[in-house]
């Protein structure tokens, strides 16, 4: 998963590199298109793939704005034994939270590179993609350079939603591919602590403007172009195109922010 897009040969040029180190290996395609230099996208759409891929699986990931700084590239294995081989940026934020880190390396070792003159700008094929490859072929990662401490990792800082007597707090995040959705962080649980059924109208608040909007389960089960809240396939509610939330009476809080 990159950020690179599809328009140039940097898609190609990293499955070449992991090919040569792992002749046959099996590359999947998670995204390119990541918004330039958008970490925290980066890490929802890390999150959101994970679940979907064996525990064995290794994840090369590259939204990398600080490439060449003294930023580390790392290698971070979670519990369920997924690697993750990226930017120590804030990347792993979300699967780090939900699925724990137990271990992570420092890619330092010139064997696990394209070779000692490594670009200054493209670490996507001179670092993270062959390091992926020796993963993938089962060579012993902590060859690849020295320990990290796990609770030292950078981290993005995450807001996610809350309930109180108010209401329900949250953050629009994202949209929805090319349809205009709005995701919020707004997991399903929380949204249920509200107490809405599906057909009830729901009080929102966006920027100290108030809207009803219909809780539906599905797209068309409103006009196009029409508001509505309803769920993602992630589990995370979506506003269509946006806004808010209130509670009814007798449940855990009062309203819906979203600021």
């Amino acid at each position: 998963m990159t950020d690179f897009d599809v328009r140039d040969d940097a898609v190609g040029i990293c499955k070449a590199v992991m090919n040569g180190v792992a002749p046959g290996v099996k590359i999947l395609d998670i995204t390119h298109q990541v918004t330039p230099y958008d970490i925290a996208e980066g890490a929802r759409f890390l999150a959101g793939s994970a679940p979907y891929f064996p525990d064995d699986a290794v994840f090369v990931v590259v939204v990398d704005p600080t490439v060449g700084s003294a930023r580390k590239a790392i290698i971070a294995r979670s519990k369920k034994g997924q690697f993750f081989v990226l930017p120590d940026n804030g990347l792993l934020t979300l699967v780090q939270d939900r699925d724990g880190i137990v271990a992570a390396w420092d890619i330092q070792n010139p064997e696990w590179m394209i070779g000692a003159k490594t670009s200054s700008t493209f670490h996507g094929r001179d670092i993270f993609s062959p390091a992926g490859a020796h993963l993938a072929r089962g060579d012993d990662w902590t060859k690849a350079g020295p320990a990290l401490d796990v609770a030292k990792l950078v981290r993005l800082d995450i807001r996610y939603a809350t309930v109180d007597d108010a209401g329900l707090h949250g953050q629009v995040i994202g949209t929805d591919g090319p349809y205009g959705n709005l995701v919020l962080n707004v997991p399903a649980e929380t949204f249920a602590q509200l107490g809405y059924g599906l057909g009830e109208t729901v009080p929102v608040q966006v920027d100290g403007r108030r809207s009803e909007l219909p809780f539906v389960k599905t797209f068309s089960d409103v006009f196009s172009c029409s508001v509505s809240i309803g769920a993602l396939c992630a589990g995370h509610r979506a506003v269509r195109p946006l806004c808010g939330l209130r509670p009814r009476r007798g449940a855990a809080g009062s309203g819906v922010r979203f600021r």
